[in-house]
């Protein structure tokens, strides 16, 4: 088995240490990432889910916040490995260093909004609800 791992191209091991695949159809990962722990949009991000009604909203929307800060990757405040770090950033084409981008990513594994330090969390929030799959049935 070690061998037919070994064997297997680059992406198929990002594609398995995506974190972001094991969300599809589960959560809408917010994804979060600055090249320093001061960085505004991560201030910017923190003190809005400080706030009780957005972190509400966060979670009634199944929403999942992963943060890379200076290249280390977090889930929901959970660390992530490097190589998890490394696929989600592969995957979503940012870099460690910047610039500070926020997305959110739909259940379907598509990313729906980029954005910078102009994000607004009840736009998110608004976008969200227009989703298909937060339309009643």
């Amino acid at each position: 088995m070690l061998v037919l791992s070994l064997a297997l191209p680059a992406s198929a091991v990002f594609a398995d240490t995506n974190p972001l695949q094991a969300e599809r159809w589960q959560t809408r990962p917010v994804v979060v990432v600055v090249p320093q722990e001061a960085d505004a949009l991560l201030t910017k991000v923190r003190a809005a889910l400080g706030e009780t009604s957005a972190r509400e909203a966060f979670r009634e929307r199944e929403m999942v916040l992963y943060t890379v800060v200076a290249g280390e990757g977090r889930r929901n405040d959970q660390a992530l490995s490097a190589a998890q770090t490394a696929a989600l950033l592969k995957a979503l084409q940012l870099d460690a260093r910047g610039p500070s981008t926020f997305i959110l990513v739909g259940k379907d594994g598509g990313v729906k909004m980029r954005e910078g330090l102009a994000v607004d969390l009840q736009q998110v929030f608004a976008e969200v609800d227009r989703m298909p799959m937060r339309q009643p049935r």
